[in-house]
Order: structure tokens, then C-alpha cells, then sequence
């Protein structure tokens, strides 16, 4: 499965690559390629393109703010959690998004 995932959170640091983090060690431990854009206090990073939005077959939104240009995703299952989450189990939030595309 290819997924790709934005990570933010309000202060735009820790979290935001904490669950960034979780999320490429869960989703290749599962056998999953995955590419994780983060929104932090410093911007948009490793900013997913149109192409592999187009490629995706799943978004994982891990966020706690309001993602920017989310519009780019429109038409993909989505599924969106608190960062957090992300944090605490990224293999149980991945395990329960690929459930959108099973």
C-alpha cells in the first residue's frame, strides 16, 4: 500500500515530528511505503507532490491544527487522527486507516 501523511500540531515542533516519526517506522514495519510531510513552526517539510498524492492510495492526516492546502488531497480516503495518537500507536492508527481502502 502506498500512503502518504501530514503531521502538525499547535506549537508546530515536537509533536508534529514525533508523530512523523512513528508513522514511517509503523507503516514500513507493516510492509508499507509512506511518505510523511510535516507542518511545523519552520513550514511545510518533505512536502508531498502531486504526483504522489496521485499515487496514494490512503492520507493519514495526524494533526491537531488545520492543514495547509488540504484541498491537494481531495478525493483520497483520508483519515485523520490527533497527533498524539500517532504518537502513542502509529502501528494501531495505520492498521485502522488501511481499513478505508480494504
Amino acid at each position: 500500500m502506498n500512503i502518504v501523511a501530514v503531521t502538525a500540531c499547535p506549537t508546530g515542533i515536537a509533536h508534529t515530528y514525533m508523530a512523523a516519526e512513528a508513522l514511517e517506522k509503523a507503516a514500513k514495519k507493516l510492509g508499507h511505503k509512506i511518505k510523511v510531510e510535516t507542518q511545523g513552526a519552520i513550514g511545510i517539510e518533505n512536502k508531498i507532490s502531486k504526483a504522489e498524492v496521485a499515487a496514494a492510495d490512503l492520507v493519514i492526516f495526524a494533526v491537531d491544527v488545520s492543514v495547509k492546502e488540504e484541498s491537494r488531497f481531495k478525493g483520497k480516503p483520508t483519515f485523520k487522527i490527533e497527533a498524539q495518537k500517532a504518537i502513542k500507536n502509529a502501528t494501531a492508527v495505520v492498521t485502522e486507516a488501511l481499513k478505508l481502502v480494504e
